[in-house]
């Protein structure tokens, strides 16, 4: 086995392992930062909301709600106008889901699944968590799902769900007297549920790792292709040269000119010692000879 081919097994052996090593570290780092873009996604898509709401209960409700002793309408609704334009937004965006559940809802589509409500527990129970993220997985595949806190904190709300007496007639006619109230300030009623395919992530995490990966295992094949050149010219080449040399001198053939490998490396010194024993030798066969 030759010198260049046991060196490139060694470095053949290093570049595997540490394309293997890239790989499994590059994995959990691309994911990661998948994730991460995914949850900014996340939060453009909740302040989104939270700001038709704010415009919702600060400037419709003003201008729509005189009637509402005669006519509910629900655009007065804060949930609703998130909800509708959300609808807007996710004909562009159908990947994302956007849902206002609450366990008291006004609104018997806004219950919670069993999910949903445990979320909403846990922000209930926990005053300190503004959010709360999990995978879910369902027949549709694994989504993830981030929880954010709806909490009661501006009196506007409770005009329509503190009582069924200070509520609308139109909508307590509309929904009746028994969903919707009771709720107070400082109340975490439920939460905004937003919800992204893993497939976005996952994708997102192999495309950038392949790009990563596939860097890596150029640069290594840079590394071995240079090395390998350096090798040959530094080291291969001239002893291959001095033990051409070596061979031709121990049969006694001393005709061959002496070989000096330029510079002041390891094998130049090799080679003025090669030169120097085969003089000595070359004198010591001539005292023999006479």
């Amino acid at each position: 086995m030759g010198l260049r081919l046991k060196y490139n097994i060694v470095l053949f052996l290093a570049c595997f392992v540490g394309i293997v090593a890239a790989a499994i570290g590059s994995f959990f780092f691309v994911q990661k930062s998948a994730t991460e873009e995914i949850m900014q996604s996340i939060s453009l898509v909740r302040s989104n909301a939270i700001a038709v709401r704010s415009y919702t209960l600060n400037s419709i409700d003003p201008l729509l709600s005189d009637n509402n002793d005669i006519l509910f309408l629900p655009e007065t609704v804060t949930s609703y106008a998130a909800r509708t334009v959300f609808a807007t937004f996710q004909k562009q965006f159908p990947e994302f889901s956007y849902k206002e559940a609450a366990l008291n809802p006004t609104n018997p589509a806004d219950l919670p699944t069993e999910l949903e409500a445990k979320l909403i527990e846990l922000l209930r129970e926990d005053k300190s968590l503004d959010k709360i993220s999990t995978v879910v997985e369902n027949d549709s595949g694994r989504f993830f799902t981030v929880a954010f806190p709806l909490t009661i904190t501006q009196e506007g709300c409770l005009t329509c769900h503190s009582t069924p007496d200070a509520a609308p007639p139109a909508m307590v006619d509309l929904y009746g007297p028994h969903n919707g109230f009771g709720w107070k300030m400082g109340e975490t009623v439920g939460a905004q549920i937003i919800s992204a395919p893993m497939s976005i992530v996952e994708k997102r995490a192999q495309e950038t790792g392949l790009i990563l990966i596939g860097g890596i295992t150029l640069v290594f094949l840079l590394v071995f292709v240079l090395t390998n050149l350096m090798l040959g010219r530094i080291v291969v080449r001239p002893v291959r040269r001095m033990s051409e040399l070596a061979e031709k001198v121990s049969m006694g053939d001393f005709s061959q000119p002496e070989y000096r490998k330029p510079g002041k490396d390891e094998i130049s010194s090799l080679s003025l010692s090669f030169n120097r024993m085969r003089r000595s030798l070359e004198r010591a066969m001539s005292m023999i000879d006479v």
